[in-house]
């Protein structure tokens, strides 16, 4: 086992870790505090290729592979989530199930404006009944003259309403049977709704804790016609499907988390050497000193826990359950660092402006997103047979 990285690898760290510190956090806190999306900088993004990494180069693509695009969420989550999350979520919930599930049409149309970065794309899941629970959707679909006809309402959709937002992905009722006990079975598929559908609306943006330059509403669709060939994937695997793409976004999550984390302790170094303090700097003293190895030691075993998981799935191996080990732990490890770092920090790290301020706003979602901690567990004990 060698957990040293490849040169190419080293090399795509080095360069993003560069630009999300000159270009990405000179402007973090102002577009936190404006609650303004960062279109300057997701641009710049684009054409650094970093939305097409892990997709072929006939769509547009860099080439590579999934551990890309995690080391290139780790390095920019450093610095600012926000950013972090819209490119995590623009490539594993907006343009991988069209990679993986598309027809070829699909994925030479929508693909090559997701990976260059020019257009967003967003997955409608989430509803105010169901999320976690897909039997709970209520979103319904009925194909009607080679036409979808859609109505329902979304919850905590990401990358949903920007300017360059140009698709959502929508899990709908599709069908539904009476089991024998009267029960009755929904058929959940996916299809892909063109953001300029008539009938489609991206709602208020939620006033939200954290994550503010991230773009996230929740969604109306109310009698939204799209062809019949916008289904995605099969017919009745949508939420199927859908836990799939999960599996592989946990690892890009706990990717994200995981830079969190080791921003915060890097801010926290920083500042441990310059702020005096009865006479010397506060690293000095043996009670900073261990609150700071605590939490490089949670970043790090973060980092393996991630590492791990993708080396499974890129091996072609099982990686279910070390996707949500790698989520939670590293979940964990991001909230547990902000509130340390906050209190490294005293007094400043309660003014938003600091970056320490804003991992603690920002990593709590780290823990419900995308499967919450609970959820996490539930999958764990379950492969161990409870």
């Amino acid at each position: 086992m060698n957990f040293e990285l490849s040169e190419e690898y080293q090399d795509l760290v080095d360069t993003v870790r560069d630009f999300a510190d000159q270009v990405v956090a000179p402007v973090s806190a102002k577009h936190d505090e404006e609650h303004s999306f960062p279109y300057e900088v997701i641009a710049q993004m684009g054409e650094m290729g970093l939305f097409g990494l892990p997709f072929p180069e006939q769509y547009g693509g860099m080439d590579g592979d999934y551990f890309a695009l995690c080391l290139a969420l780790e390095q920019i989550a450093r610095v600012d989530q926000s950013v972090a999350i819209t490119l995590e979520a623009g490539v594993s919930l907006g343009a991988m199930p069209i990679f993986r599930f598309g027809t070829q049409e699909q994925k030479q149309h929508w693909l090559p404006q997701l990976t260059s970065g020019e257009a967003l794309a967003g997955f409608g899941l989430t509803e105010s009944e169901a999320g976690s629970d897909a039997s709970g959707t209520k979103t319904n679909a009925k194909l009607v003259d080679g036409e979808w006809i859609i109505n329902g309402t979304k919850e905590f959709i990401t990358n949903s309403g920007t300017d360059i937002t140009r698709l959502v992905t929508v899990t709908a009722v599709t069908d539904t049977t009476t089991r024998e006990n009267g029960s009755v079975k929904k058929e959940i598929s996916t299809i892909l709704v063109p953001t300029d559908t008539p009938g489609f609306t991206a709602e208020k943006a939620y006033n939200k804790v954290g994550w503010n330059a991230s773009d996230t509403h929740p969604l109306t669709l109310k009698d939204v016609r799209v062809p019949e060939t916008n289904l995605l994937g099969t017919r009745g695997r949508g939420y199927a499907n859908f836990l799939q793409i999960l599996d592989e976004g946990r690892i890009a999550i706990a990717a994200l988390a995981t830079g969190a984390a080791q921003g915060c302790v890097d801010e926290s170094i920083r500042y441990a050497k310059e702020r005096q303090a009865f006479g010397t700097n506060i690293g000095a003293y043996q009670s900073i000193q261990f609150k700071i190895a605590r939490m490089q030691a949670r970043a790090h075993t973060a980092r393996l826990a991630y590492y791990d998981a993708a080396s499974r799935m890129l091996a072609g191996k099982p990686f279910k359950t070390q996707a949500s080990i790698a989520k939670l732990v590293a979940g964990e490890a991001a909230m547990d660092n902000a509130r340390d770092a906050t209190q490294v920090f005293g007094g400043y790290g309660f003014m938003n402006e600091f970056t320490v301020s804003r991992h603690y706003r920002d990593s709590k979602i780290l823990e419900v997103g995308e499967g919450t901690t609970e959820v996490q567990l539930m999958l764990i004990a379950r492969e161990l047979g409870l």
